[in-house]
């Protein structure tokens, strides 16, 4: 990828990244995703779910493909606003192992946000006896709110109530040797990278010979984001996701994930063939796996239309 481009697609990874994103919570960043491609010069549509569609041109009509990144992330919602002024979180598959001692922001229902830690309930290894064995989920942690708050009426003379959205800081890095550490890379660097895509296309002058159409879907973590819409002629849709690492997986964190199947069922045995063939073609360094505990918008969309 030539050095242009790619500061490119790092400069709108760091953009769209510090948008919070949880599903549900999706509008600033699906607007953010719609100007660039206006910028671009294409013309991008909303779905009636919110989600960000756009053609990025093509030959054949009657033969699309049609590509799904989603904006949305993980996050929480305030399920209760507890009378010592601590808030009892609902997880959108956010985790609670791996989210505590967390900055967040609480996003009020009038735009103002308040910052806070997601904490386990008595965090202190100097008090509690079973810190360290004390399971961690959202019954055992909460969120405590950076104010001079002891009462639930204090914090909802903040604005803060039931169903506020809780968004963990994303806590971006990129690092002199190239490397992303970031929440949210699932699946917001493919975000950027489609966004890199439709730039080079457009600045290239490039016509693919198949019609191209992306969908910036926003419901793929509550899984309904790619039953939204199908475009006319489209035939074959592509998930691009994030790639899953682990034990009895062959892929690393360098290479390009392909996955033959999920937990929703196999994939197309033809596609995703042509897609090895192709990364076998240029030289691209990939692996291919079966996820079982996995699903994508293309889960979806194959038992909501005619596509495969």
């Amino acid at each position: 990828m030539e050095q242009k481009l790619l500061d490119y697609t790092l400069n709108t990874l760091r953009g769209v990244l510090a948008i919070d994103s949880p599903t549900g919570f999706t509008d600033r960043a699906a607007t953010y995703v719609a100007d660039l491609l206006r910028e671009m010069g294409y013309e991008p549509t909303l779905t009636k779910k919110g989600g960000v569609l756009c053609c990025l041109g093509g030959e054949d009509a009657s033969n699309g493909i049609l590509m799904s990144v989603h904006i949305d992330t993980l996050g929480a919602v305030v399920s209760q606003v507890k009378g010592n002024g601590r808030l009892k979180l609902a997880p959108m598959s956010l985790c609670a192992t791996n989210t505590e001692a967390e900055n967040v922001l609480v996003y009020t229902r009038t735009g103002k946000t308040v910052p806070g830690t997601i904490q386990l309930i008595n965090p202190s290894v100097h008090v509690n006896p079973d810190y360290k064995t004390a399971p961690r989920n959202f019954d055992t942690v909460e969120c405590v709110l950076d104010e001079d708050v002891r009462s639930a009426e204090d914090v909802k003379a903040l604005g803060i109530g039931t169903g506020c959205f809780v968004c963990p800081d994303p806590r971006t890095t990129i690092t002199e040797s190239g490397y992303i550490k970031s929440r949210f890379l699932d699946d917001k660097l493919s975000v950027a990278i489609v966004l890199g895509l439709a730039k080079h296309l457009k600045e290239a002058g490039i016509t693919p010979k198949r019609q191209v159409w992306v969908h910036f879907t926003v419901y793929e973590e509550t899984g309904h984001g790619g039953s939204a819409t199908m475009p006319a002629g489209v035939t074959e849709m592509l998930g691009i996701d994030m790639g899953c690492v682990g034990d009895g997986i062959a892929c690393t964190e360098k290479q390009v994930s392909i996955c033959a199947k999920d937990a929703s069922g196999p994939y197309n045995f033809e596609m995703t063939t042509r897609l090895i063939a192709l990364a076998e073609e240029k030289g691209i360094d990939h692996a291919v796996d079966v996820y079982p505990m996995y699903s994508s918008d293309c889960s979806t969309a194959l038992r909501t239309f005619d596509v495969k």
